[in-house]
């Protein structure tokens, strides 16, 4: 068990206990949002944009290293809401963790890629055959490396998987213990921008580039206008983003503590927008779901259309 993992158990632990009592109204009595957030980019997001002033209420914000931490937190009640990909999402949903999908954003999806060390002799998906990919469980990640292998004809059996969260898998990827890392953004252009690595495959024509905002059913029954205003913010804070791209981007290096020139093409290449959910959206992640099913990730089918909550219409 690696010390980040130790860390979640010990912070969920306490977290679930926590959950025992209502933690709706801070100390001064306003209304309290917990806000589940990935590497710092949400919080990241919303302070430079300036959304998080003139709140009705606290925000109290919880940081994850990736998805699959972030899905348990709102597993065990720990936290309201958070950022989550498709493909975590799926795996969270699948296992009975109480969530709706509230709100959803598509994003280009090259950095969504499997690396490989800058000197490696891999150039192709199908040099995969064989070799030892690192990724999450479940991950976006995940996806795009069975997606990779699909792609040049090979089997999930044909490269050996090894599940590490994206800190430990950078090093063995820079330590030579794994071939390539199947990764996402910020970690794919902090590894190009650094010089260690660079893309094999990219995510583009393998993965739709979807991501959400997902919340607890509980939330949802007691904080549901909370969730509406936040997700609200998210969505101006974005399209500011991009109309303030220079000055985003040093905000966001300096907020999550990551090099300017990452921060920057990580953020200008996503291109994320925010849109309604609608039957698009969903048939793509049914697909997703049953990609997974075909893959014997997942024990049956799972149908999407019931985990999406469609009463948290984006502004035009």
């Amino acid at each position: 068990m690696t010390a980040s993992r130790r860390r979640f158990l010990r912070f969920g632990a306490a977290a679930a206990a926590g959950a025992a009592l209502p933690l709706c109204v801070s100390a001064q009595g306003r209304p309290v949002l917990r806000a589940g957030d990935q590497k710092g980019g949400l919080r990241a997001l919303l302070e430079s944009a300036g959304e998080l002033k003139g709140l009705a209420y606290d925000i109290q914000w919880t940081e994850f290293p990736a998805a699959a931490p972030l899905a348990e937190a709102l597993n065990a009640g720990a936290v309201d809401s958070g950022p989550i990909g498709d493909a975590p999402a799926i795996f969270a949903l699948a296992a009975g963790t109480p969530i709706k999908i509230i709100g959803a954003n598509r994003s280009d999806p090259f950095g969504t890629a499997v690396l490989v060390r800058a000197n490696s002799p891999l150039r192709t998906a199908a040099d995969l055959r064989g070799r030892n990919i690192g990724t999450n469980r479940g991950s976006i990640g995940h996806f795009v490396a069975l997606k990779a292998l699909e792609s040049a004809g090979l089997k999930p059996e044909d490269a050996s998987l090894r599940f590490l969260p994206p800190a430990d898998a950078k090093l063995a990827l820079v330590n030579g213990s794994i071939d390539a890392w199947a990764t996402w953004e910020p970690y794919t252009a902090l590894a190009e921008t650094s010089g260690h690595a660079r893309v094999l495959v990219s995510g583009r024509g393998l993965w739709s580039g979807l991501s959400y905002l997902a919340a607890t059913d509980s939330a949802l029954a007691a904080r549901r206008e909370l969730l509406g205003d936040f997700l609200q913010r998210v969505v101006r804070a974005q399209v500011w983003s991009y109309q303030h791209v220079d000055s985003f981007s040093a905000a966001l290096a300096r907020i999550i503590g990551i090099p300017p020139e990452a921060a920057r093409l990580q953020f200008e290449r996503r291109r994320t927008q925010w849109r309604n959910i609608d039957a698009q959206v969903i048939a793509e992640q049914q697909r997703t779901a049953d990609f997974y099913l075909k893959a014997g990730l997942l024990k049956q089918r799972l149908d999407v259309r019931t985990t999406f909550d469609t009463r948290f219409p984006l502004p035009a």
